[in-house]
C-alpha cells in the first residue's frame, strides 16, 4: 500500500465514543459555557463610548481593554491545555466559569480604571478554559469522525454570543446604563455553573480516563515537548495563526473605525458590515465542518484558500482609490467571516498527530496561534495607525506581513505532518485487526 494513499475520514474504532442523546446534552452544556464566555468577551465591544466615559480614559487606554484580555488570553493557553489533560473537562470548566463570572460582575461595579483593567484580565482567564475544554468534551463523547464538525459547530455558536451582543446587550445598555447590564448578564454565567455542576461529566459511563503520568516527574515539560514535536502540532498552531486575526482585527477594535473614518460609512452601515461577518462565519463553519469530516484531503486547499481569497480582497479595498464601493465591502465582510472557521482546521491538524491524553495540551498549542496574531496585529495596526496620521491603508499592510510569515510555516511544515499523520493512520488500522471482538 502506498504511503502516497489518501486519507479517509476516520472510522469508528474500538472504544470509539458512541454519541447520541446524551452526549450532545453534555457536550451542549459545555458549548453553553462557551457561549456565554464569548458574550462576556465581546460585550466591551458595542460599550467602548460609555467605558471612555465611565473611566475617563482615551482611545488607546481604552484599546488596553481588548489587548490585554488576548494576552491573558494566549498565555493560558498552554497552562489550561495542561490543566484539561489533567483535570478533565468538568474541573476545568468549572474554574472558568466562576472567573470569567465573578470579571463581568466586577467590572459592572468597577469605577476605576485599573480596577476595570483587572476585572477584564480575570474575565479573560476564565474565557481560556472554555473553547479547549469544549474540544475535549466532543473527543470523549463523540466518535472521532465527527470531530471536525462537533468542533465546527462549537465555534458557530460561540459566534452566536458575539451577536447576542451586537443585537441585545448593546440595546440593553441603552435602555439601563452600565451597572444593571453587566452585573445583569453576570446571571448567565452562574446559570452555566449550575448546569456544569449538575448535568456535565467528562465521559461516557464505562469508558476510562486517558492513561496519564500526571504524578510523574517533568510532567510539564513532557506534555509540551511531545506534543510541539509532533509536526501536525505546529502545522495546527501556524494554520490558525494565520487564518484567525484578520477578522479579529476587524470585529475586536479596528473594523469600525476603518469603516467610519477611512470609508465615510455611517455608524450603523459600519454595524451591519460587522454583523455581516458574524453571519457569514455562522454558515461557512458548517460547509467547512462538512468538508472535512468527510474528506481530510480538504483542509490545506480550506486554510490556504481562505488566506489567499482574505488577501485578495484586503488589498483590493486598500488600494481602491477613496472610499471602496458597497459590494467590495460586503465582499471583504463575507471573506473575513471565513477566517474563524479556517481557523478551526488547525486542530483537525492536531487532533489525529496526538494521543488522547495529550490532546488539551496539543489544543492549547494551536489556539495560542491565531491569538498571539491576533495581538500583534492589533498592536502593529496601533503603531502604525500613530506614526503615519492615521493611515489605515498603510496601518492595515501588517495584515499581508503575518500572512506571509504564516503561509511559509505551513508550506515547510505540510508535507512532514502528512507523512507522520499516514504512520499513526496506518498503525490504528494495524490495531485494529488485533483487537478481539
Amino acid at each position: 500500500m502506498s504511503g502516497r494513499e489518501p486519507l479517509a475520514a476516520p472510522t469508528r474504532l474500538p472504544g470509539d465514543p458512541p454519541g447520541g442523546r446524551r452526549a450532545i446534552l453534555v457536550w451542549g452544556v459545555g458549548v453553553a459555557v462557551y457561549f456565554v464566555a464569548v458574550t462576556y468577551r465581546t460585550s466591551l465591544g458595542v460599550a467602548g463610548l460609555e467605558a471612555a466615559d465611565r473611566f475617563a480614559v482615551n482611545a488607546s487606554a481604552l484599546s488596553t481593554f481588548s489587548i490585554l484580555q488576548l494576552l491573558v488570553y494566549a498565555g493560558m493557553q498552554i497552562p489550561v491545555g495542561l490543566l484539561v489533560d489533567r483535570w478533565g473537562a468538568r474541573r476545568t470548566l468549572t474554574l472558568g466559569v466562576t472567573l470569567f463570572t465573578i470579571g463581568q460582575f466586577g467590572f459592572a461595579l468597577a469605577d476605576s480604571y485599573p480596577a476595570a483593567l483587572a476585572c477584564r484580565a480575570l474575565l479573560g482567564c476564565g474565557d481560556a478554559m472554555t473553547f479547549i475544554s469544549v474540544l475535549r468534551l466532543g473527543s470523549q463523547w463523540f466518535p472521532a469522525r465527527r470531530g471536525p464538525l462537533i468542533a465546527q459547530i462549537a465555534a458557530l455558536i460561540g459566534m452566536a454570543g458575539n451577536l447576542v451582543t451586537t443585537l441585545v446587550l448593546a440595546r440593553v445598555l441603552a435602555a439601563f446604563g452600565w451597572t444593571p447590564t453587566f452585573a445583569g448578564s453576570a446571571v448567565g454565567g452562574l446559570v452555566v455553573l449550575l448546569l456544569v455542576l449538575t448535568v456535565l461529566r467528562d465521559r461516557p459511563e464505562g469508558h476510562p480516563p486517558p492513561t496519564t503520568a500526571h504524578l510523574g516527574p517533568g510532567y510539564v515539560r513532557r506534555q509540551i515537548g511531545e506534543a510541539w514535536r509532533e509536526p501536525g502540532t505546529r502545522l495546527g498552531m501556524w494554520a490558525h495563526f494565520t487564518t484567525q486575526f484578520p477578522a479579529m482585527l476587524f470585529l475586536l477594535l479596528w473594523g469600525l473605525p476603518f469603516l467610519v473614518r477611512d470609508q465615510d460609512r455611517t455608524m450603523a452601515e459600519a454595524g451591519g458590515l460587522l454583523t455581516l461577518i458574524v453571519l457569514s462565519n455562522m454558515a461557512i463553519g458548517l460547509v467547512y465542518g462538512q468538508l472535512v469530516a468527510r474528506r481530510q484531503e480538504a483542509r490545506t486547499p480550506i486554510v490556504l484558500g481562505t488566506v489567499g481569497a482574505t488577501a485578495a480582497v484586503w488589498a483590493a479595498v486598500l488600494a481602491w482609490p477613496g472610499a471602496a464601493p458597497t459590494w467590495l465591502l460586503v465582499t471583504t465582510c463575507v471573506v473575513l467571516g471565513a477566517c474563524g472557521p479556517a481557523s478551526m482546521v488547525g486542530f483537525d491538524y492536531s487532533r489525529p498527530a496526538n494521543p488522547p491524553e495529550r490532546q488539551g495540551t496539543a489544543s492549547g498549542i494551536v489556539n495560542m496561534g491565531g491569538f498571539t496574531a491576533s495581538m500583534t496585529a492589533l498592536l502593529g495596526v496601533g503603531v502604525l495607525l500613530d506614526a503615519t496620521g492615521d493611515d489605515f491603508r498603510v496601518a492595515f499592510s501588517v495584515v499581508f506581513l503575518l500572512q506571509a510569515l504564516g503561509v511559509s510555516q505551513i508550506l515547510r511544515l505540510r508535507r512532514r505532518a502528512r507523512r507522520r499523520e499516514h504512520e499513526h493512520h496506518f498503525a490504528s488500522r494495524v490495531t485494529t485487526v488485533h483487537v478481539p471482538a
